[in-house]
């Protein structure tokens, strides 16, 4: 899924934006806790698994086919002329070529890239992704070691909640996942803006009562950053 169209599915406008950095900036004033926000359109480079699964079918297509060959070679030989030994071969090299390229279209389809590619699989690269972007976005450099990254991957519906060693010292990680659970929640309702604000508000209110607010700096922006494509290696 391309960047351009994460913006459009996830229907957020500019007033949207501001209204959620403007929640991040309200909660920052009550905590030395720095909040960062990202969302992406998928957390790795699928296309190994959308091909395994695109092979698969036109096989099973095939084998399907096997037994039918010869009523398909008496429908070919009545519906065109000069029919040679190789056109049912080449029948089912076509046919299964087009299958092929249908399930790789419907790749591009989120719910249907969810159903072909393992549970585990997904989440392992959301995790990832959470973690690389943890440290690309300085959330794991601020001063008190007290950055918290909230994190979004569209594709998958998975949201990590990724606190700094200043945070995990104090508050455990099962308190982030049930925050990141409701979110997922209601990102899955189609509800963005509002699972971010929910999640801020969340998050914002155990920062403020474990890390209060020492000097006020803002040391990290305060937006929802909106990760474009990458190039997979």
């Amino acid at each position: 899924m391309r960047c351009k169209n994460l913006k459009r599915k996830i229907r957020l406008s500019q007033e949207d934006f501001d209204e959620i950095r403007n929640a991040v900036a309200e909660e920052e004033k009550k905590t030395s806790g720095e909040i960062v926000l990202a969302i992406t359109a998928e957390s790795a480079n699928y296309s190994g698994w959308e091909f395994l699964a695109s092979f698969f079918c036109a096989f099973a297509f095939f084998v399907c086919m096997i037994p039918l060959s010869p009523r398909i070679y008496l429908w070919l030989e009545n519906h065109f002329s000069d029919v040679q030994p190789w056109t049912l071969s080449l029948f089912f090299a076509v046919n299964c070529t087009l299958l092929m390229l249908l399930i790789l279209l419907l790749c591009c389809v989120p719910s249907f890239d969810r159903m072909i590619i393992p549970l585990g699989v997904r989440q392992k690269s959301v995790s990832d992704r959470a973690m690389r972007y943890f440290i690309e976005s300085g959330a794991s450099g601020t001063k008190g070691r007290t950055g918290l990254l909230i994190f979004v991957s569209f594709m998958e519906r998975e949201v990590r909640i990724v606190g700094d060693t200043g945070i995990s010292g104090k508050l455990s990680q099962d308190l982030w996942n049930l925050i990141a659970d409701e979110m997922s929640e209601s990102l899955s309702a189609g509800n963005v803006k509002e699972a971010y604000l929910l999640a801020i508000k969340r998050c914002g209110e155990l920062l403020s009562q474990n890390f209060p607010d020492e000097d006020g700096e803002n040391e990290l922006p305060d937006g929802l950053n909106v990760l474009e494509d990458e190039r997979w290696v």
